[in-house]
């Protein structure tokens, strides 16, 4: 089920918009769902890691600190 929601964006973004869409002959409400995808993904990600990083009882380690523990 698709819900319709309106957004109102800077017009150099709709015409940057428009162009990538010509280009890959992809509707403009692909393109934003894909970005909103990706998007919406990475700041999960990133809420991820700085709660990790806030958290006193997840210890940091260095990378030469991984490596050896992943045996690289």
């Amino acid at each position: 089920m698709t819900v319709s929601v309106s957004l109102r964006l800077p017009e150099d973004l709709v015409k940057a918009l428009d162009r990538l869409s010509g280009k890959t002959e992809r509707s403009r409400t692909y393109l934003m769902r894909k970005a909103l995808e990706v998007y919406l993904s990475e700041v999960v990600d990133y809420q991820i890691a700085l709660d990790r990083l806030r958290d006193k009882d997840d210890p940091v380690i260095s990378s030469s600190e991984m490596r050896r523990r992943l045996g690289v």
